[in-house]
């Protein structure tokens, strides 16, 4: 299959996963909003990786891991009836087994907003008045 082709296929799983999970998916472990971020299908078709975040839990840092693992099992427990449902919305011969992930792109860029902040602060104040003067 083309680059091409794989990445509307792509783009296609991606956008009727969200509404799919979106709608049909009731499980209250998932907790918030669930967003697909990405997602690679397999030059084959025999599988998609889907990559999450979950947005909409203000917890610890200790307590996000687990949060986001249930939110994981959840998803990947429900990947036979994902499936199922997709293949009914897409008309294509073979429909690509889902295995989710977690995205930490966001949680790495926060990650780094902390740092760059804390960083700032150190710094010692800018002096308004120019050097000519």
């Amino acid at each position: 299959m083309s680059g091409q082709r794989l990445k509307r296929m792509a783009d296609t799983v991606q956008r009727e996963l969200s509404e799919l999970i979106r709608l049909e998916l009731k499980d209250p472990r998932l907790g918030g909003l669930v967003t697909i971020s990405a997602v690679k299908v397999s030059p084959d078709l025999g599988y998609a990786d889907v990559y999450v975040t979950v947005m909409g839990r203000e917890l610890e840092d200790d307590q996000s891991e687990d949060a986001h693992k249930d939110s994981l099992d959840v998803l990947n427990k429900a990947s036979g009836f994902l499936r199922q449902e997709l293949s009914r919305r897409i008309k294509t011969r073979i429909t690509p087994r889902l295995r989710f992930h977690y995205d930490k792109t966001n949680a790495y860029g926060n990650y780094m907003f902390g740092l760059i902040e804390k960083a700032v602060q150190d710094l010692p104040p800018k002096n308004d008045q120019s050097d000519d003067e």
